[in-house]
């Protein structure tokens, strides 16, 4: 008889442009009890990670991937986290029947799926269960028209979820952006996590066929199979080195963190954000953190905004770990770093600590290609 530690177990990438809402989405679907025994991996792009600190639910573990893109600096690494998790399997210390992979908004998904599909081991013990993509409603214009990642992501999709469109800016802008989505992914579903559409059983389960997509996405495929992922031909923080492919990433994104030590006024940290939402709005691909506040002490805020686009705060019930400290991850294109600290330690009255690698970061920032 066929032993079932050797069936195939479904994997499903999760993607989409930055803040389009994949670890809200996440959340969502790991509270189902279908998602019960899902590994996640968790690739996010900058020197501190916090997006696995919010992905909790019974009968899900979570992996975080090292600080960098998860289709050029640390595709190695997706793939021995993957073997890990098969020896773990194996070996019975880890029991689960699914592996969920949430890349950083900025990953094109070609080399992701080619991680596993042109693996010998990998292909054989894992089968591709979907590509998930989602695509925010209020600034997915825009990012397909400025991100080539962003056109990556949506045209191999085998499931496309449209965010946001409960908004009044998402709802204006979500039919002729479906219009547009259509054209690049004729066959992918279109649903709508507004109306409850994106559930386990209608994102899962569909299997990757790229025969079922605009002709591109082999073509990106079959390149992707070609380049050499060793790690050594893709910059990482701090080697000066610059990008080998300028067309996956664009130096003019990077990614820095704000640390501060003690607590912070609340009057201080909204006159910060309106500022630099007023100043360089547009050039916020991503702003993400935890803020330790003077008032409650014991409680911290967690922020999250998209370009000029920011979510009411959330006065969370504690602390996802023990740090306690304020830390605030910014992703942005074409925007000084400097300015943004020099607002920060201007407006904050708070010592800053920068996060570890910071300088290096801002010596030599990452070099994204873009597709």
């Amino acid at each position: 008889m066929t032993d079932p530690r050797l069936e195939p177990i479904p994997l499903a990438i999760l993607t989409g442009f930055l803040g389009a809402g994949k670890t809200t989405l996440l959340n969502r679907l790991l509270a189902d009890p279908a998602m019960e025994g899902t590994v996640v991996v968790i690739n996010e792009f900058g020197e501190i990670g916090l997006d696995h600190l919010f992905v909790e639910a019974k009968g899900v573990n979570t992996v975080l991937l090292s600080s960098g893109c998860l289709c050029c600096t640390v595709r190695g690494e997706l793939v021995s986290t993957l073997e890990d998790l098969l020896r773990d399997r194996d070996n019975g210390r880890l029991a689960f029947r699914r592996v969920v992979v949430e890349t950083t908004g900025l990953a094109d998904p070609a080399p992701v799926l080619q991680s596993v599909l042109s693996h010998p081991y990998l292909a054989l013990r894992f089968t591709i269960d979907a590509v998930v993509t989602l695509v925010d409603a209020v600034n997915g214009e825009g990012t397909l028209d400025e991100h080539a990642e962003a056109v990556k992501q949506a045209a191999v999709a085998d499931v496309l979820v449209l965010t946001k469109s409960d908004l009044p800016a998402g709802k204006a802008a979500a039919p002729s952006l479906a219009r547009r989505l259509r054209a690049l992914n004729p066959y992918a579903p279109l649903l709508d996590a507004a109306k409850g559409e994106a559930t386990p059983a209608a994102l899962f389960g569909r299997g990757f066929d790229p025969t079922r997509k605009i002709a591109d996405v082999s073509g990106w495929l079959a390149a992707a199979a070609d380049d050499d992922h060793s790690g050594h031909d893709h910059p990482v923080p701090g080697d000066g080195q610059s990008a080998v492919d300028p067309n996956r990433h664009d130096a003019h994104v990077r990614a820095f963190s704000l640390v501060s030590e003690r607590p912070v006024r609340g009057a201080a940290l909204e006159l910060f954000l309106d500022l630099l939402r007023s100043a360089h709005g547009p050039k916020l691909l991503r702003v993400k953190g935890l803020v330790a506040l003077e008032d409650p002490a014991d409680r911290p805020l967690l922020l999250h905004g998209v370009q000029h686009v920011f979510h009411p705060p959330v006065l969370l019930p504690a602390w996802p770990d023990a740090d306690r400290r304020t830390r605030l991850v910014f992703i942005t294109r074409d925007l000084d770093e400097g300015f943004v600290r020099g607002l920060w330690d201007a407006l904050s009255g708070v010592p800053r600590v920068d996060a570890p690698d910071a300088a290096a970061l801002a010596d030599n920032p990452l070099s994204l290609r873009g597709g």
